[in-house]
C-alpha cells in the first residue's frame, strides 16, 4: 500500500512538472508583452525594459526556466509587480487561497447533503412517480447555468429581502458564505445526484443484495452496508473531480458574488499576461488535482474493503 501511494505521488510529481512547463512555454510562444498589459502602451520605453529586466524577461528562456524552478524551490514562486509594489506569487495567491478553500468546501458540503438522499430515494423508488420528479429537478439543475441562478438568487436575498449580505460585504461568519454556496453547490447536486442514482441502481441488481434480502436481513441494513458501500467507488471519484475543480476557482461565482479566490486572481493575471502569478496558480491547482486524488484513493480503501486485498 505505501509503494502505491509512493508511486501515485511520484506521479503527481511528474504531472506538477509537465504542467509548469507546458505554461511556461505556452506563455512565452503566446504573442503579447506583459509590459504592455501592465504599464500600457503609453508607458515609456526605458520604463518597459526596466520592467522587464525585473521579471527576468530579456534573459534567454532556458535561463528563465532555470529560474523559475528556483523560485518554486524557495517558496516564493517568483515575483509579481502592481502599481510598482513588488510582492511575491505565493503571498498573493495565499491571500485569496483560504476563501477558494472555503467556498469549494461549502459548495461540496450543499452538494452532497442533496445529491446523495436524492440519488438514493430516486433509485429505491426506480420508475415510479419520485424517480421522475427527482431526475426531473436534477436535469432542471444541470440546465440552469450558475450566471443566470446567482444573480436572481442576489437580487432576491441581498436586495429585494436584504436576508444575506451583498457582494463586496467583509467575509465574517457563514453568512456572506451561504449564498454563494448554496448556488455552487445546488448545480454540483444536479449532476452528482444523477451519478448517485446510477451507482445505487448498478448495485442494487448484484447476486450478494438478492442473497441478503432472502436471508432476512432488514432492508435498512441491505443499504447501509451493502448497497451503499459498494456503490460509493464512482460517487467518490466524481466527487473527488468536482472538489479540486472547485478549488482551481469557480471563477463565475467568484465574480457573481464578488469573493476573492484563485480564479478570479488566475483570470486577471491571464489578461495582464503576468507570467509569474498564472505560473504560480496553475502550480496550486495542479496540486490541489493530486491532494484530491490521494484522499480519493484513501477513501476507497475505507469504503471498499476488495481495494484492501488487492493492495
Amino acid at each position: 500500500m505505501i509503494r502505491a501511494m509512493t508511486h501515485r505521488l511520484f506521479g503527481g510529481l511528474l504531472a506538477v512538472i509537465g504542467a509548469v512547463t507546458l505554461v511556461f512555454l505556452a506563455l512565452r510562444v503566446t504573442p503579447g508583452d506583459p509590459a504592455d498589459n501592465i504599464l500600457g502602451d503609453e508607458a515609456p520605453a526605458a520604463a518597459k525594459a526596466e520592467f522587464r529586466a525585473r521579471l527576468h524577461l530579456d534573459k534567454p528562456m532556458l535561463t528563465q526556466y532555470k529560474m523559475l524552478w528556483t523560485q518554486i524551490a524557495d517558496g516564493s514562486l517568483g515575483d509579481t509587480y502592481e502599481l510598482g509594489e513588488r510582492r511575491s506569487v505565493a503571498d498573493k495567491i495565499a491571500a485569496v487561497l483560504p476563501a477558494t478553500i472555503e467556498l469549494a468546501l461549502a459548495a461540496m458540503v450543499v452538494a452532497c447533503s442533496i445529491a446523495i438522499p436524492f440519488g438514493i430515494l430516486a433509485a429505491l423508488h426506480h420508475g415510479k412517480v419520485l424517480d421522475k420528479v427527482t431526475m426531473l429537478l436534477a436535469l432542471v439543475g444541470v440546465a440552469i447555468p450558475v450566471f443566470w441562478s446567482g444573480p436572481l438568487l442576489l437580487f432576491l436575498f441581498a436586495v429585494e429581502w436584504q436576508l444575506l449580505p451583498a457582494p463586496g460585504a467583509p467575509l465574517d461568519g457563514p453568512l456572506p458564505l451561504l449564498l454563494p454556496a448554496l448556488v455552487l453547490g445546488s448545480a454540483l447536486s444536479a449532476k452528482l445526484s444523477r451519478l448517485v442514482r446510477a451507482a445505487v441502481l448498478d448495485v442494487m441488481k448484484e447476486d450478494f443484495v438478492v442473497t441478503a434480502r432472502a436471508k432476512g436481513i432488514g432492508e435498512s441494513r441491505i443499504l447501509r452496508v451493502h448497497i451503499l458501500r459498494n456503490a460509493l467507488i464512482p460517487i467518490l471519484t466524481v466527487a473527488g473531480l468536482q472538489l479540486a475543480a472547485l478549488l482551481s476557482g469557480a471563477i463565475v461565482t467568484e465574480k457573481v458574488f464578488a469573493r476573492p479566490g484563485v480564479g478570479t486572481l488566475l483570470l486577471d493575471a491571464i489578461i495582464k499576461r503576468d507570467y509569474a502569478v498564472i505560473q504560480g496558480c496553475v502550480i496550486v491547482v495542479t496540486i490541489a488535482y493530486i491532494v484530491v486524488n490521494v484522499v480519493v484513493d484513501l477513501g476507497y480503501l475505507i469504503a471498499d474493503p476488495r481495494v484492501r486485498s488487492r493492495g
